[in-house]
C-alpha cells in the first residue's frame, strides 16, 4: 500500500488557506519554491489540477474545493494529535481562528478574548467580526459564534444559551401608524427586517398560542446595528435583541409593544468545524467560551 504524502496535503491545505504560494510558504516556514513543488506533487499522485492560475489570481479548482476541505481536517487533525502528546507536558499554544457577529463579537466577545489570552500567552487569536455568515470550513476558522435558528448541516453545533428578542418601535411611529394590539396585525406595519435570523417573524402567546408574521418592509439588512437608526426615525417596527437596541429603550427612543406575545428566541451557537479532534488551545477557547457565554 502506497502511504499518502501528507506533507504535499499539508502544504495544499495551507495554499488553499492563503490563496497564495507566497503567502502560504510565509506561513508554515518554506521556500515558495518548495510549496510550488509541494502542491504539483499532490496533482502528479491525484491526476488533477487543485488551482486556477494566472498573473495575478490564484483559485481552486471545481474538484480542489472538497479536497481543500480534507486537506484542513488532516492538518488540523494531525495538530490535534501532537498537541494531545504534548498536553501534559506544556501549555496550549498557537493560533485559533475565530469567527463572531460585528455587534455581539465587539460588546461581548472581544472582552473575554483579551481575558482568555492574558491566562494563555501562549495562544494567539484571530478574531474575525462580521455580521456575513461564514463558511467555517472553507474560509479556515477553528470556532465561530453563530446567533440564530440554526439549519441542518455537518457542522459541530452547542446552543450555549437563548437570547430574547424585543418587538420595538419609535412613539412617533406608533403615534402616526397606530399601535397593533396582535401579531396578526403586523401585516399592515411597515417592518424592519434583521436578515442574518432567516424566517417569519414567531410569536407566542401567554397561552400558548403561536403564530408567525412575515416581516416585510422599508428596509432589510445583515446588520442590527444598522436598523437601529431607521428605528429611532420612526419608520418601522423591528425585532431586536437588548445588545443591539442598547439604550434606546431605557431613553425612551423606542417602546415595546404587543407585551402579551413574546417573539420567539433565537439561539446563541457555537460551531466548529466536522472534526472532533481538535488541538488543545481551541478546546481550551471552546470550553472557556462556553462557560462564559452560556448565561
Amino acid at each position: 500500500m502506497r502511504l499518502p504524502d501528507l506533507e504535499a496535503w499539508a502544504i495544499f491545505a495551507a495554499v488553499a488557506e492563503h490563496r497564495s504560494f507566497s503567502g502560504a510558504a510565509d506561513a508554515i516556514g518554506l521556500s515558495k519554491a518548495t510549496v510550488s513543488k509541494g502542491v504539483s506533487r499532490l496533482e502528479a499522485h491525484l491526476g488533477l489540477s487543485l488551482f486556477h492560475r494566472t498573473s495575478r489570481r490564484l483559485a481552486l479548482t471545481e474538484a480542489g474545493r472538497p479536497l481543500a476541505d480534507h486537506a484542513a481536517r488532516i492538518v488540523a487533525e494531525a495538530q490535534a494529535a501532537e498537541e494531545a502528546a504534548r498536553q501534559g507536558a506544556s501549555a496550549p499554544a498557537g493560533r485559533v481562528r475565530l469567527a463572531a457577529p460585528m455587534a455581539f463579537g465587539m460588546r461581548s466577545v472581544a472582552p473575554l478574548v483579551a481575558e482568555f489570552l492574558v491566562a494563555h500567552p501562549a495562544v494567539e487569536i484571530e478574531l474575525h467580526l462580521s455580521d456575513a455568515r461564514v463558511d467555517i470550513v472553507a474560509e479556515g476558522f477553528d470556532v465561530a459564534l453563530r446567533i440564530a435558528d440554526l439549519p441542518d448541516s455537518s457542522l459541530r453545533a452547542r446552543r450555549l444559551c437563548g437570547m430574547a428578542a424585543h418587538l420595538v418601535a419609535a412613539p412617533a411611529y406608533l403615534a402616526r401608524q397606530g399601535t397593533p394590539t396582535h401579531p396578526a396585525q403586523l401585516g399592515e406595519h411597515q417592518l424592519l427586517s434583521y436578515t442574518n435570523i432567516t424566517g417569519p417573524w414567531r410569536f407566542r402567546g401567554r397561552d400558548g398560542t403561536e403564530l408567525s408574521v412575515k416581516a416585510q418592509g422599508p428596509l432589510a439588512a445583515n446588520s442590527g446595528d444598522a436598523l437601529v437608526p431607521a428605528l429611532v426615525a420612526g419608520l418601522g417596527i423591528a425585532r431586536l435583541p437588548a445588545f443591539i437596541l442598547g439604550d434606546t429603550l431605557a431613553q425612551g427612543q423606542v417602546v415595546e409593544i404587543l407585551p402579551d406575545w413574546a417573539p420567539a428566541p433565537v439561539g446563541l451557537h457555537l460551531l466548529t468545524p466536522p472534526s472532533a479532534l481538535r488541538p488543545a488551545r481551541v478546546e481550551r477557547l471552546i470550553d472557556f467560551l462556553s462557560e462564559r457565554l452560556r448565561d
